[in-house]
């Protein structure tokens, strides 16, 4: 019988019994724990970017079996949390039991979609993961080259199972829109032909001498001879089924309507992703609500900037011809691009300097974790976004990664640099994401959740701190912050649009391409993100929107007495949760003022 979570929630309460006060909160924090440690074993990749290295010389078993007993597990372990009594619990054990509760819910319930049958995109798949199987892990001795050998030789049996999930999901119609994996068989080629593979090598190339000689020449004779051909042989093996078997058998349709039970599948995905019961038609209309109002601000900074200037036979036009011409002109003049993907990075490092130096002005507590800007791996580099950010850890040595995308640098702007950055790095993702990572008297679960809403509501937020700070003076700079602001607004409308109300690729990228200056490369890169990723893209600016509301609820309720450092503590110091708890959190904060 399949097991749905209807049916587990109609067993639990039957089976739900009261237990005594004072064993609840052990039991529960047992349960926290079991969790945490399930999740190191089962996801060893996971445990050893934080500095575990019990399970270093694994990879996570991706058979199906193991998905299927993964579910029955957690399964199993949220019904042992509807046996502890909720309303024994103090108020931070409430808040911890909600976010356990709901991260639960949310692994059983997508499990039930089966989206784990769709694992390929065009920014994500096995071989991506393969091909960064060096980066990132420690290279210290003997121990750590073993347990990358190893890592290495279950390889290729993680693709056949790869194959085998895949297989199914052709059958029961469960696949990618096989326009977002048009780009695959160009990566298969940057693997096997141009070099991709190599950076498997390089580690071996810089053993330290502490390692014996003779064991130096056994690992690197090992990875030659037996652990290189049978690797590439697996990826080899994986791009004839792509190219061969699993690209025809792609559904030629976009919508997430279209997957099986696709309507309450798109639901699910914007419940996950923005924590809120919205319905894809109210998120549509916030977004051409937001559309419409940034486009305004957006014609004011034109007029501001020295655009009419250099052509002042532009100045006759009315507002949407005016901006068409300036998009136009920021597409095209090379004053606005760099020739060398050096010179973009290291302005991606200046420009996070300086805001480093703006930070302790508006935030009360800092990361010890530093961070670092690097060049997306240029194999994958075609089919990824502009950029994106890397956790990282301070027990396994490991900084913050702001990955930034030098391919057709006729497309990567500089006047999208700042928010960019802001957004990848710092007050954005690296901060908030290493702040989590520090915080103490939480259990362990906690500091590595992930709310989409919240953390790229974040983001888009820290964005906007930028104006604060000083860092949008030029007003081609200021145009790029609202260009992304735009950008994030679009998502709102395009997303629900394509897989719930029925545009087309084509309507979304003319919309994009009418009002963002996004580049006509990263338009098509994104519109075919949000095909592959349903529901993700709107929880940006939702997110957003909701921390501008409580701080702007917080500053009319607080008057002089609002402090701005120390509502950020309040919106960061607790973790990633979902935007409900987030409201409850700034509420008791307001009112802890008039007790």
């Amino acid at each position: 019988m399949t097991i749905t979570f209807c049916t587990v929630l109609a067993m639990l309460t039957l089976a739900f019994s009261p237990l005594a006060a004072s064993s609840d909160a052990e039991r529960l924090h047992a349960l926290f724990e079991e969790r945490h440690e399930w999740q190191m074993r089962e996801f060893p990749e996971r445990a050893l970017a934080r500095g575990d290295e019990r399970y270093a010389d694994r990879i996570t078993d991706q058979s199906m079996r193991a998905i299927e007993r993964r579910y029955r597990e957690t399964v199993d372990m949220f019904e042992r949390l509807s046996e502890i009594d909720f309303d024994a619990l103090d108020d931070q054990d409430r808040i911890n039991y909600e976010l356990f509760e709901l991260g639960l819910r949310r692994s059983i319930e997508g499990h039930e979609h089966r989206d784990f049958l769709a694992p390929v995109s065009g920014r994500s798949g096995p071989h991506q993961r393969v091909a960064q199987m060096a980066e990132r892990v420690p290279f210290r001795n003997a121990t750590d080259y073993e347990n990358y050998l190893a890592r290495l030789e279950q390889v290729p049996r993680m693709i056949d199972d790869y194959i085998t999930r895949m297989r199914i999901g052709l059958e029961e119609g469960r696949t990618p829109p096989r326009v977002v994996l048009q780009g695959i068989p160009a990566q298969f080629d940057a693997l096997l032909k141009g070099g991709g593979l190599n950076t498997l090598r390089q580690p071996l190339a810089r053993m330290p001498s502490s390692i014996p000689a003779a064991q130096r020449d056994s690992i690197q004779r090992r990875f030659r001879e037996q652990i290189k051909p049978d690797v590439r042989a697996a990826i080899e093996r994986f791009g004839e089924f792509m190219v061969e078997a699993y690209l025809p058998g792609c559904r030629e349709t976009i919508a997430a309507a279209d997957w099986p039970d696709g309507e309450a599948y798109y639901d699910h995905q914007l419940w996950v992703m923005t924590t809120t019961d919205m319905t894809a038609q109210e998120i549509h209309e916030i977004g051409l609500s937001e559309v419409a109002r940034i486009r305004a601000e957006m014609m004011e900074v034109i007029r501001r900037s020295d655009f009419l200037e250099l052509h002042p036979e532009k100045s006759a036009l009315d507002d949407d011809e005016i901006f068409s011409a300036f998009v136009s002109y920021l597409r095209t003049d090379e004053r606005f691009y760099f020739d060398d993907p050096e010179e973009l990075l290291a302005e991606y490092r200046n420009i996070c300097k300086i805001v480093d130096g703006h930070m302790p002005a508006l935030f009360r507590t800092l990361p010890r974790l530093p961070y670092t800007v690097k060049e997306i791996p240029r194999f994958m580099a075609p089919t990824q976004t502009t950029a994106y950010y890397q956790s990282g850890s301070l027990e396994a040595g490991q900084p913050g990664v702001f990955y930034a995308n030098t391919y057709r640098l006729d497309q990567r702007p500089k006047y999208e640099m700042i928010a960019l950055a802001i957004h990848e790095a710092v007050p954005g993702h690296h901060h908030q994401i290493a702040i989590a990572q520090e915080l103490e008297d939480i259990p362990e679960f906690r500091r590595d959740t992930w709310f989409t809403a919240f953390g790229e509501g974040w983001a888009l937020y820290s964005e906007r701190l930028g104006i604060e700070m000083g860092m949008y003076e030029d007003p081609y700079d200021d145009f790029g912050r609202l260009l992304y602001e735009m950008w994030r607004a679009c998502r709102l409308v395009v997303d629900p649009g394509m897989h719930a109300l029925g545009w087309t690729r084509e309507e979304a990228i003319d919309f994009m391409n009418e009002n963002t200056a996004l580049s006509e490369l990263n338009i098509v890169t994104e519109v075919d993100r949000y095909i592959a990723w349903p529901g993700q893209a709107t929880a940006y600016k939702i997110g957003e929107l909701r921390i501008r509301e409580l701080r702007q609820r917080a500053k009319e309720a607080l008057g002089a007495r609002f402090d701005l450092r120390e509502f950020h503590d309040v919106v960061l110091l607790a973790g990633a949760i979902p935007l409900p708890v987030l409201e409850r959190r700034v509420e008791d904060w307001i009112a802890s003022f008039g007790e």
